[in-house]
């Protein structure tokens, strides 16, 4: 199983990987072009210590590895919830950490005090320093990210490439492993970690050991475009009217300078919601936005991708890709998107969230079924560990997912979430459940009692509960809506 290193850079690449962990919670296969899933190892560089967004984001992912753990993927007939193995064990923090960026500012970063000649006069550093970086450059605290500043941040994250978790990375890199980078384009821990991991990699020190696979790997990268504002702030340095042009030049930049990535991806959004302004810490939490799925989404093509070369640490060719929409309304359904991006997410999304919504609304009235008795899923199990914490703690974040996307601005609402048990299939907006028997949540049971039989009893009853969940939703998915 070949290995899929993602770097998620700033809080963006956070809350991407956070949308990639959903998708593959939900059973979206990311898999090589021969169908041979991939392992994804995730790796985060962002100077922000305390954000919101990266800590959400780790734990989500700590509790998909749980869930993932309780499965036997190797005896599993048909079940591709949780289906791709997160590895926590290379990176274990998930984080590169960035040393001397807490409670200093950027000035005592770059040591400017100590920039002065035999007679303790500044030198030519200090003003070669003074010309490049304005005061308020120089007076930033460097704990919460760069906040809209990549001359800043291309100096202070040039130390990522010295780290151990780097070498580890380089150390357990594979011939045919692969790199896929997530950042923004108009920020400044982005903007300015993108081009410079890119480079760092194609020009990795020869002393590292695993160099040569690593700088002659297979490389993709999506780069987000602006697609939120942020609420006008004197308190902040982060100015959302300056994100268009702070990305024209970033743009700029990459059109003449950037060609060390196999295959980039190019996503954003000229309809945005208004954020409150945060520069970061535990306040900066935002919601989840479509951009986000859409962006995982160049994951899961990259991956599947053939015919990607590298020869002597140079792509051949480089290949551009961009992310569309069937129609550009306010609240995209399933029938705005592409074709192909529906046959990707459709059939997983809505069974997942069949699955959450009858842990929310119906097991515990189903304790007496058969498929319940029979496999013992009684009061201990229901209280127990894997179900009050790991499985619980992944369905409330994903229902919250999806009902941030379809609170946000443009929308991602393809989905009724209302609890309805008198009409449980009619949560797909803009179609009408077909017609059957039993309907409800009757017609869950009936397709878990039918289903029961077919998953091997001599498995933990972690795995036999989400394999009997996975066979009996999908008839359901298939029988009410026809996918």
């Amino acid at each position: 199983m070949a290995k899929l290193y993602v770097f998620g850079i700033g809080g963006t690449g956070s809350r991407v990987l956070k949308s990639l962990t959903m998708l593959m919670a939900a059973g979206v296969k990311v898999q090589d072009a021969k169908g041979i899933p991939c392992e994804i190892v995730p790796i985060v560089i962002d100077p922000d210590h305390a954000a919101a967004d990266l800590t959400r984001t780790v734990k989500l992912m700590q509790d998909y590895k749980k869930v993932y753990d309780r499965i036997d993927h190797n005896s599993s007939a048909s079940n591709t919830f949780f289906g791709t193995k997160i590895n926590m064990d290379i990176i274990p923090s998930v984080r590169i950490p960035l040393e001397n960026t807490l409670d200093i500012d950027f000035k005592e970063y770059i040591g400017l005090s100590l920039m002065k000649d035999d007679n303790g006069n500044p030198n030519a550093n200090y003003a070669l320093a003074s010309m490049l970086f304005s005061q308020k450059n120089l007076d930033a605290k460097m704990d919460v990210g760069f906040k809209g500043n990549p001359n800043i941040g291309s100096v202070v994250l040039n130390q990522f490439a010295l780290s151990k978790e780097f070498r580890d990375f380089a150390a357990s890199f594979g011939q045919n492993d692969r790199i896929f980078i997530i950042s923004s384009i108009f920020g400044g821990t982005g903007a300015s970690g993108f081009p410079l991991l890119l480079k760092k990699i194609r020009a990795i020190s020869q002393e590292i050991a695993g160099n040569n696979n690593v700088k002659n790997s297979v490389i993709g990268a999506v780069s987000v475009l602006p697609y939120f504002d942020v609420k006008p702030s004197g308190e902040s340095d982060i100015d959302s009217s300056t994100f268009v042009s702070k990305t024209k030049a970033a743009l700029s930049y990459y059109d003449r300078n950037m060609r060390e990535a196999n295959i980039l991806y190019y996503i954003g959004d000229c309809v945005s919601k208004q954020y409150e302004n945060s520069e970061g810490g535990t306040t900066q939490r935002n919601e989840a936005h479509f951009v986000e799925l859409a962006a995982a989404l160049a994951l899961v093509d990259f991956a599947a991708q053939s015919n990607l070369r590298t020869i002597e640490a140079t792509p051949d060719p480089t290949i551009y890709k961009e992310f569309g929409v069937r129609e550009a309304t306010d609240q995209i359904i399933f029938g705005t998107l592409d074709g192909k991006t529906n046959h990707k997410i459709k059939k997983p999304l809505t069974a997942f969230t069949l699955f959450c919504k009858y842990l929310n609304e119906q097991i515990w009235s189903s304790k007496s079924q058969p498929w319940a008795k029979d496999r013992g899923f009684d009061d201990n199990f229901l209280n127990g560990a894997f179900f009050q914490t790991e499985l619980s703690d992944i369905k409330t974040a994903y229902l919250e997912w999806l009902t941030e996307m379809s609170n946000n601005y443009r929308a991602f609402a393809p989905y009724d979430l209302r609890e309805k048990k008198d009409d449980v299939y009619s949560m797909i907006k803009g179609e009408r459940p077909a017609r059957s028997i039993k309907s409800n949540y009757a017609l869950f049971n009936d397709k878990l009692n039918k289903n029961q039989g077919k998953v091997k009893r001599d498995a933990s009853k972690e795995h036999i509960f989400i394999e009997l969940f996975y066979l009996a939703i999908n008839e359901v998915v298939k029988s009410k809506f026809r996918l």
